[in-house]
């Protein structure tokens, strides 16, 4: 046996990234504590509809809620092999006038599947602050650099200009979907309720000698109690495994935005031109000292490969549940469903980290399109020179020649782009220097880019921010 401290493994998920907040929406406190809410308000709402349950259980039940011994429930569990009736025997042990009446009716999943559901709708409110305060500071970002043109590329390779801020605005629309199906996701989730065994609800017909009437406003009720609005019409044992695919997807669609946004940080890192924040003692690489890497961006990568990974064992659950139900989900859910948003978190916190501290060096970037701008400028060049008399077709042929020669000056001596001079100097191309250093204004170059920017800030983001204001202002620091 090691002597060390640490001798098992330990999630990093929970070590090294995830939130206080978030780590406690999947924690034993949380779970097993909405299980005895849960109970608590099963037997209170029969006590109400008629059922044969004092006030004195329910007072007992209350007085005992937090009082959940693990190390008891875990040695119920290994005689019973059932997590469920292990922590209704260890809520009887110190309930004991009320233990004939907890989970009177009900299923395993009326407290599996119903905390489940919460810890879903509890763990999307989280994520939903996060992404909001993401979706601000890409937002004020964008607006302060809409007006600054930069190199477009396609295929990685130099293509028309755009502008930061409207480059921004390309992170911020997949944010925005991502946004919209959270929302949805929030809007339309359905509580499971209560249903009995196989769906049928048939324990609580007996209950309730046949009253469906009676039976539907414990459904009704408790739902209402846990906060849904909505509740599944029908179930099996479980709720539809489709909302935890729906979910996952969901998670899986926020990571994507996320690596594409670290991807084109760490590309511009390279370039030089946007950096993400690098802090005084930090160290970039053990062997060479002068290295700024971009670890926080790389680090979204990361944990979003992972989340994108883990997400199909969702779809797999879903596609492969027999009939009312089986248990080979279980596990699974285990698994996956926490640590996928706990990676998700982990990578909103630092997307806002990062937006927090991002760095534009404007130098270097109108460095490398002043590289780019002669080619792109050319076919003005050629307007401008039939404006002035020339043949377009001669034009566009000396152009060619100087653009291969700039080109050969530029990639093989790895001298400056030339093409401007060259032209200039070239009598048979009829336009006047200062006439086309005009034309090379960057600002010539893209488009309605400003404008875009500025509308869709206005038009389809700040509305969001402005019915969200309250959830604004949340500071992240990394864990390490």
């Amino acid at each position: 046996m090691s002597s060390s401290q640490h001798p098992t493994y330990q999630n990093p998920l929970e070590t090294r990234y995830a939130s206080p907040e978030m780590l406690y929406n999947f924690s034993p406190d949380k779970k097993f504590g909405t299980w005895r809410q849960l109970w608590i308000a099963l037997a209170e709402i029969q006590k109400d509809l008629g059922l044969d349950i004092s006030q004195e259980q329910i007072d007992e039940l209350k007085a005992q809620a937090e009082n959940i011994d693990y190390d008891v429930a875990a040695t119920y569990e290994k005689k019973f092999r059932h997590d469920v009736m292990a922590h209704v025997h260890a809520y009887g042990d110190v309930a004991p006038k009320a233990k004939a009446i907890i989970h009177l009716g009900a299923t395993s999943a009326f407290v599996g599947d119903n905390t489940d559901l919460v810890q879903l709708r509890d763990g999307m409110q989280i994520v939903k602050k996060k992404l909001i305060n993401v979706i601000d500071g890409l937002s004020k970002f964008a607006r302060a650099y809409k007006d600054l043109p930069t190199l477009g590329f396609t295929h990685y390779q130099p293509a028309q200009l755009t502008t930061v801020g409207k480059r921004a605005t390309l992170w911020l629309q997949s944010v925005l979907l991502d946004f919209e199906e959270l929302e949805f996701r929030l809007n339309t989730l359905r509580f499971r309720g209560v249903k009995g065994t196989t769906g049928t609800a048939a324990s609580f017909k007996e209950l309730f000698n046949g009253d469906y009437c009676k039976v539907k406003e414990l459904d009704s009720k408790l739902s209402e109690r846990f906060g849904f609005s909505n509740v599944f019409g029908v179930t099996g044992q479980t709720y539809d495994r489709k909302v935890d695919a729906e979910v996952m997807a969901l998670l899986s669609n926020i990571a994507q935005s996320a690596h594409k946004f670290s991807n084109d940080i760490r590309l511009l890192q390279n370039l030089k031109e946007i950096e993400e924040p690098f802090e005084k003692s930090q160290i970039g690489s053990s062997a060479m000292a002068y290295k700024r890497n971009p670890m926080r961006c790389e680090r979204i990568g990361a944990l979003a490969k992972f989340v994108m990974a883990v997400t199909g064992g969702s779809d797999l659950v879903a596609a492969t549940q027999w009939f009312e139900r089986t248990l080979d989900d279980s596990a699974n859910k285990r698994l996956t469903i926490p640590q996928a948003f706990l990676a998700i978190d982990s990578i909103l916190g630092i997307w806002i980290n990062v937006l927090d501290g991002l760095v534009v060096y404007e130098k270097m970037i109108a460095k490398h399109i002043q590289d780019e701008l002669p080619f792109m400028a050319t076919e003005y060049m050629i307007m401008e020179g039939v404006k002035n008399g020339g043949d377009r077709q001669e034009l566009h042929e000396i152009i060619r020649t100087h653009s291969m020669e700039a080109a050969k000056q530029v990639k093989i001596e790895g001298n400056p782009n030339d093409l401007v001079e060259r032209i200039v100097a070239d009598e048979n191309f009829p336009i006047d220097k200062d006439k086309m250093l005009s034309l090379l204004d960057p600002k010539n170059f893209i488009g309605f880019a400003p404008e875009q920017t500025e509308e869709f800030l206005n038009n389809e983001i700040q509305p969001i921010l402005d019915e969200n204001k309250d959830l604004l202002g949340l500071d992240f620091k990394l864990k390490v």
